[in-house]
């Protein structure tokens, strides 16, 4: 069984001053918002600094100045963006952010990034740039064009992992997998401590869980089909710092790292990226919004033969 784990993201900044989305806005315009991209909210958890809903394909958070909302499977996120338009209008919009991941199987969507492009701007002006080769791991990202500049100290973290081991594939798929169950094998306690965690197991493979602990905030999701195993981390938390005990448990044969800000980044993957892996690729970029952006991309070299994949010429079309 296949789902595309890989996840469009879309981040607004808004005018403070002109609308808070804490307090200005109903969980029931957040419900159709998502709604828009096709996914649904299953459960969310709050406090005094921000909302967090989980989805049915991901997540939503939500604080008084900005949300942040990211989506897997088929959905399109854009139709989200014209619908936050179109009820709140654009000049509530301080700044863009459209990030997209290359897929498994990028002819299934409903929409390439180029698509997308095209639609977000019909209303907000902005550049376009792709970090990683086209015929490799690569991220897009879109950001609006304006006089809007990142604080130095607006930072975060996303991690990428393919290819899981087999132990831990074999684990995340067993049969009756209980939410805590998979919170204790990732390591949740030792990695967020002190978080309010919000997550759901799918049927019959998946998980998803949100942590949030005042403004910060983490979420991953997980695929751990053994042919297409995916794991997804992002948060405004120190993932790079976080990564042997990620890499330990997951032990992955390929990972991503993508960073906005971090400064430190070529020291803190010289520390926390074990040996064995070795860098494919790796970009930086300085945005003209102010964000620096780091990517990296590492695999395990294959050491040995392995036998060709079979396919049932009868199966599903996307494996053909």
């Amino acid at each position: 069984m296949f789902f595309e784990g890989s996840e469009k993201k879309v981040e607004i900044l808004v005018h403070n001053e002109k609308l808070s989305l804490l307090n200005d806005v109903s969980d029931a315009f957040w419900a159709e918002l998502v709604i828009r991209c096709n996914a649904k909210i299953l459960s969310s958890i709050r406090n005094a600094e921000c909302k967090a809903f989980l989805l049915s394909e991901s997540s939503l958070f939500v604080w008084d100045n900005y949300f942040l909302i990211l989506t897997c499977g088929e959905t399109n996120l854009v139709n989200s963006v014209e619908y936050f338009i179109e009820q709140l209008g654009v000049d509530t919009i301080k700044h863009l952010t459209y990030q997209r991941k290359n897929e498994y199987y990028a002819h299934a969507q409903p929409s390439c990034f180029g698509d997308d492009v095209k639609r977000l701007t019909k209303y907000i002006p902005g550049k376009a740039m792709r970090f990683g080769a086209m015929d490799s791991h690569h991220n897009f990202i879109f950001h609006q064009d304006n006089d809007f500049k990142a604080a130095t100290d607006d930072k975060t973290y996303e991690i990428f992992a393919y290819q899981i081991c087999h132990d831990a594939s074999n684990h995340l798929t067993r049969h009756g997998l209980a939410a805590n169950d998979i919170r204790e094998f990732l390591k949740l306690e030792q990695l967020i401590p002190d978080f309010q965690l919000d997550d759901f197991v799918f049927q019959p493979y998946g998980y998803s869980v949100n942590a949030i602990r005042g403004r910060q905030y983490l979420t991953i999701h997980v695929t751990p089909q053994a042919d297409s195993s995916y794991i997804s981390f992002e948060s405004n938390v120190n993932l790079i710092d976080l990564l042997p005990i990620i890499l330990d448990v997951l032990k992955p044969s390929s990972f991503d790292l993508l960073c906005y800000n971090e400064t430190q980044f070529q020291t803190l993957t010289d520390k926390s990226v074990p040996q064995d892996y070795v860098s494919q690729s790796l970009v930086q970029q300085k945005l003209t919004n102010g964000f620096l952006v780091n990517f990296a991309n590492y695999i395990l070299p294959t050491q040995q033969f392995t036998q060709a994949t079979v396919f049932e010429v009868d199966g599903e079309n996307h494996e053909l």
